[in-house]
């Protein structure tokens, strides 16, 4: 049996200390300020026939791998966690060790998009951090907008040895329906056989209010394009997706947008690829 995998969705539990949710506090974010946990997922995985999900980090704190590998222990359909460690700090490499331990930690993500210094990713301190991660193949996801999305080739480049997920396609600006250098540098990117994409995060970088299917279509074909369905990988990007949209019309629209597919494109978008990078230890079951 094949399962289907959702490579891309959070949690959060606000007022849990010392977690900052401030983010959420932002004009027309209502829709997902207020706690999103595992019991609220599972109905939309069932009704969307999706098996297992990575989830994914919000805060830069240790404290939150400690709470989402307790949740991973509680509910088997968690089949991996992507957590953060401060790449510029002298423990670095200590933190990571203990994470690693962890049979369902599966991987590393730093919000670079939230940084003020554009060129915070290719920072020799964070190449460091970055080359740690690399000597233990430790997976990590980019978390990148357009300015940022010129780094992602220099460091596959840079570090080889080192899996790296783009995460959102790097934000195009899909609400403008623009393309321009996205295309150029996501290019670039998938020529480092080391990285990979996630199709993911598109409808709330479109119009949050009249989105159609057709408007993601033109950026899923160039990420295919580029990077081929070996390398991409399915995420709701749920609950943030709420703004804009339901998880069954995030999971229906990529289903809508790819169209007629083959067997093996199917299995490898919507699970295989997700398995493969991340090194998922699941049942098939």
């Amino acid at each position: 049996m094949d399962l289907v995998i959702d490579a891309h969705q959070h949690f959060w539990q606000l007022g849990r200390e010392p977690f900052n949710y401030d983010w959420l506090q932002a004009p027309g974010h209502g829709p997902i300020c207020r706690d999103r946990l595992p019991d609220d997922l599972l109905p939309h995985l069932q009704h969307a026939a999706v098996d297992r999900t990575v989830l994914v980090q919000t805060q830069h704190q240790l404290e939150e791998n400690r709470w989402a590998l307790g949740l991973a222990e509680q509910y088997d359909f968690i089949a991996g966690i992507v957590g953060w460690v401060d790449l510029v700090s002298d423990d670095c490499e200590k933190q990571l060790t203990e994470l690693l331990d962890h049979p369902r930690f599966v991987g590393i993500r730093h919000g670079a998009q939230n940084e003020a210094d554009d060129d915070f990713l290719i920072r020799d301190d964070v190449i460091a951090g970055l080359r740690i991660l690399e000597k233990h193949r430790c997976p990590f996801d980019l978390l990148l907008r357009l300015q940022h999305l010129r780094h992602a080739a220099t460091l596959g480049q840079l570090l080889p040895d080192l899996p790296l997920v783009i995460n959102h396609l790097a934000k195009p600006r899909i609400g403008e329906q623009q393309i321009g250098d996205w295309e150029k540098e996501l290019q670039a990117a998938a020529a480092m056989p080391n990285i990979f994409c996630k199709l993911s995060g598109m409808i709330t970088e479109a119009d949050w209010q009249s989105w159609k299917p057709a408007d993601l279509k033109p950026y899923v074909e160039i990420a295919l394009e580029a990077f081929g369905p070996q390398r991409c990988m399915f995420g709701s990007d749920w609950p943030v997706c709420e703004l804009a949209g339901s998880y069954q019309q995030v999971h229906g629209a990529l289903v809508e947008v790819l169209g007629p597919i083959s067997g093996d494109e199917q299995r490898a978008l919507f699970g295989g690829t997700a398995a493969r990078f991340y090194g998922l230890k699941i049942d098939s079951a």
